[in-house]
């Protein structure tokens, strides 16, 4: 039998290459070095910086020319495949590309390096330096992902650079724990060894999952996308540099004319606020072919064709084009949080014009970035209204439906042409079937009632629809209205099974899925308005309370935005005579990875009193949770997931959890 020869390890060269080395390392290997760089680099640059920073890092990596002699040129380079990520090529290209490796970590750890002296409010020395490429006028961004990877990018977010970096080299470069520790200490990572141990935590549940992630275009900053600039700013800025530059002509000239004797009249100062004309015009609107959703992978709002009686009416689409490129006092402006909502770049794509209710009403599409809507009043002389949603890495779910118009208590959904069955239904008749909905020719539903805004949470619709079987079979899921433009995709995970793996969120549609939205969805009334896309209900232990043993659930509630942050209300639900007895929030925190698939510990408290009138201190975590101990008005151990101790009522205690591989967890709060 053949015999292999030893897997080498390159952590890093301790030898510098020759140029030629180098620099074939690096056009060889460029985008695999920049996406390190920028997993590495801080989130807080931003994702433009951050691209910029990513490409600066590795092209400052390359050594200058030395008077000392160079090795030949490569005949080869080590080619780009899986796992070759660290062994050296016979060549010595291998050790040249190990060497710019370090010298791309190095760089990119030093935007978090701070000497003692240096202001915290300010940015690290390194990511205030100048350094090429730079960018004027317009802001890169990777392409965006989806709800997964903007909840990796939350999770890497919070940890440290070098964990970030030990993330990434034990992924994408495949190096082993030990080689990963080395390489992190001869890069200047400050507790390499920490740095792995955390590293290790973030992807151990599916490293091969994660491992695409990483490896997709959320990730890449090599691979595009552009937009303008803040455009106001940059106006505002353009005409107080002309009106300085006006100043000092009409500065010029008066001195002039003071030596001549002659009078000059001062120049009139105005103008008006400028527009990219193309982006305007209702003639260089985009729009799609009616049947091309079935025919295309990307199944979003750019397979939406133009639908409605008036897409071509030329006078309505100028005045929803003007009032979104110029914005006028007389339009009332909203917009959900993370939107801007500014002029378009690029002629948008029509989705929508018709009528509605009394009101003309246009949709357009900012190609993969926005939703915009434009209302005007068919009679009477009330407000236009012109409404922002941010819908990047829109799905087949979360791009289902838009609201087209909300009148008093109820709403209208304009449908993405791929749903082949639209009913409605109230989460808190779990037992009731769902009703059909009418749906006219444009797309454009009946009327539905809007869940209550006020406090009495009577009841709460949605829709529940169906994808068409030309894209996917047996497929159908829940959305509510939450207030925004997109209205919200409703999911549920159920709970964990003796022996099993860990189960993924699944659509609500279940009667597991269905009974614990109706005791739970009268807390979605906290998320109104906020630009949520999707909510999750996770069914995360269920523990036998104390004097009765009868059980109660515990579920984690986690809302993910379009813009990335994640919320999570953790609820405690006691046994109820009523399928639809509301749960109690026990916890609610915001901006978090919990909850997740890169949060996937959860700890929660709450008091509870039993029917005899004694009161309890509860808590339960979830499955890799091996015990829990309660510390402070009492003072209590228990093995396993969840623990009861009596307390006073409201007595302050602290909980804390073992986990099964090692490390602790506190109680969300």
């Amino acid at each position: 039998m053949p015999i292999h020869p030893p897997r080498q390890r390159s952590t890093g060269s301790s030898e510098r290459p020759g140029v030629q080395q180098a620099e074939s390392a690096l056009m060889e290997h460029y985008p695999r070095l920049v996406r390190l760089a920028y997993l590495v680099l801080p989130p807080s640059l931003g994702r433009h910086r951050r691209v910029l920073a990513a490409h600066a890092a590795v092209q400052r990596a390359l050594p200058g020319v030395r008077a000392a002699p160079e090795a030949p040129a490569l005949s080869r380079v080590p080619a780009q495949t899986r796992g070759a990520a660290h062994r050296p090529a016979p060549d010595g290209s291998g050790s040249a590309y190990a060497w710019m490796r370090l010298r791309v970590l190095r760089a990119a750890l030093g935007h978090e390096r701070r000497p003692r002296w240096w202001p915290d409010r300010l940015p690290a020395p390194a990511a205030l330096r100048p350094s090429l490429p730079s960018v004027w006028g317009l802001r890169l961004f990777p392409r965006a992902g989806g709800a997964a990877e903007l909840a990796l990018d939350q999770a890497l977010s919070a940890v440290p650079g070098a964990v970030r970096a030990a993330f990434a080299l034990r992924l994408l470069e495949e190096l082993d724990a030990r080689d990963t520790q080395a390489l992190l200490a001869r890069a200047g990572a400050p507790d390499a060894a920490d740095a792995v141990r955390a590293a290790a935590r973030l992807g151990d549940a599916d490293r091969a999952g994660t491992e695409a992630l990483l490896r997709s275009e959320e990730f890449d900053p090599c691979v595009l996308q552009t937009r303008p600039s803040d455009l106001l700013r940059r106006r505002h800025r353009m005409r107080a540099v002309a009106a300085a530059a006006a100043l000092c002509v009409v500065a010029g000239v008066l001195v002039s004319v003071a030596e001549d004797g002659a009078p000059v009249p001062a120049p009139a100062v105005g103008g008006t606020r400028s527009v990219p004309a193309p982006a305007l015009d209702p003639a260089t609107l985009l729009s799609t072919a009616a049947e091309e959703w079935a025919d295309t992978s990307r199944i979003d709002f750019t397979a939406w064709p133009a639908r409605g009686n008036r897409t071509g009416d030329r006078a309505l689409l100028s005045r929803a084009l003007r009032a979104w490129g110029r914005t006028p006092q007389s339009v009332a402006v909203s917009a959900t949080p993370g939107t801007l909502a500014v002029p378009p770049a690029q002629p948008p794509q029509l989705l929508y014009a018709g009528e509605v209710d009394g009101a003309a009403v246009v949709m357009f599409h900012d190609r993969g970035v926005r939703v915009v809507r434009y209302a005007e009043p068919l009679t009477g002389t009330g407000t236009p209204a012109l409404d922002f949603a941010r819908t990047d890495g829109a799905d087949v779910t979360t791009g289902a439906a838009l609201v087209v118009s909300r009148s008093g208590g109820r709403a209208r959904f304009l449908m993405a042409p791929w749903i082949s069955r639209t009913t409605t239904r109230d989460l808190l008749a779990p037992d009731s079937p769902a009703r059909t909905l009418e749906v006219n020719a444009d797309g454009v539903t009946a009327a539905v009632p809007r869940p209550s805004p006020g406090g009495s949470c009577d009841s709460w619709p949605a829709l529940q629809l169906r994808s068409s079987e030309r894209i996917v079979e047996n497929h159908a899921f829940l959305l509510t209205d939450l207030g925004d433009l997109a209205p919200v995709h409703l999911t549920f995970t159920p709970g964990p099974a003796a022996g099993a793996a860990a189960r993924q969120p699944r659509e609500a549609t279940s009667t597991p899925a269905l009974l614990a939205w109706a005791r739970t969805a009268c807390s979605l009334t906290a998320l109104r308005g906020t630009g949520v896309r999707a909510v999750n209900n996770w069914n995360f232990a269920e523990q036998r309370l104390p004097e009765s043993g009868t059980p109660a659930e515990w579920l984690c509630t986690r809302a993910d935005t379009w813009q990335g942050p994640g919320r999570v209300l953790v609820q405690f639900l006691a046994p109820s005579a009523s399928p639809t007895g509301r749960g109690t929030v026990v916890a609610d925190e915001r901006d978090t990875a919990r909850c997740s698939r890169f949060g996937q510990h959860v700890l929660a408290g709450t008091h509870w009193r039993a029917p005899s009138g004694q009161w309890y201190v509860l808590a339960a975590g979830s499955r890799a949770v091996s015990g829990i101990e309660a510390t402070g008005a009492v003072r209590e151990k228990a093995a396993g997931t969840t623990l009861a101790v009596r307390a006073p009522r409201d007595a302050p205690v602290e909980l804390t959890a073992r986990l099964k591989e090692g490390g602790s967890l506190t109680a969300v709060r």
